[in-house]
């Protein structure tokens, strides 16, 4: 009995070590498909980046833990403002989360990039880009945009890049300044699934945004 139960045991555990390596090379090849798939799209120098009328800003949270600002956001919002400064950009979509009234996103991303001098008519903000996926979507159906700059840093530009070009939104990526690893590790671990999320929301489940409701008129 007991060797049965050793063979059994044995077993289980070879199934389970086979099945877990199955789940990280599979992770693994997806992450680097993702990766490759905006590698000829992403640009770190403002001298390189072509014009585009038209720039998503994906949003976050202006401050971390215990009031720290948040440096992912700080740099976003200076990318946008050298994109505007330098005449790569002439308007702005803002994209992020207002799922409560005292959480605002773009609110807070319009209101900092008017004090860096960005005039408020070129800021046109959508309310409901709770994920990448749903921000990238909206700015094509609800904004009416077919080309556009996505201002992130680069590693979430290169997923959002791949959820563009599933759906159809001529995107390329302005790489705001990066944050170390050491800074925010969570963050760039939280990516390396992501990336895999968002290979399987285009590719297995179709996933939609959210929200989409009424068009919002922008400047031809």
């Amino acid at each position: 009995m007991m060797n049965h139960i050793k063979k059994f045991r044995k077993k289980y555990f070879l199934w389970l070590c086979v099945t877990m390596l199955f789940i990280l090379t599979t992770a693994l090849a997806i992450n680097l498909y993702v990766i490759k798939s905006a590698s000829c799209l992403l640009y770190d120098n403002l001298n390189d980046i072509p014009f585009r009328k038209t720039a998503l800003v994906l949003g976050t949270s202006k401050y971390v833990s215990k009031g720290k600002q948040n440096l992912f956001y700080k740099n976003r919002m200076n990318a946008a403002s050298q994109l505007y400064n330098a005449g790569k950009v002439h308007q702005f979509i803002l994209s992020g989360d207002n799922a409560t009234m005292s959480y605002n996103e773009p609110q807070t991303m319009k209101k900092d990039l008017v004090a860096l001098g960005i005039p408020d008519s070129v800021l046109f903000l959508d309310y409901a880009g709770f994920r990448t996926l749903d921000a990238v979507v909206r700015a094509k159906k609800v904004f009416g945009q077919d080309s556009v700059i996505i201002i992130s840093q680069q590693f979430h530009n290169t997923r959002a890049i791949f959820l563009s070009k599933y759906f159809n939104l001529n995107a390329i990526g302005f790489n705001a300044e990066n944050v170390s690893f050491n800074n925010s590790p969570k963050t760039f671990i939280r990516e390396y699934f992501a990336r895999v999320a968002a290979f399987l929301d285009v590719k297995v489940f179709s996933t939609q945004p959210k929200f989409l409701g009424r068009k919002e008129r922008m400047p031809e």
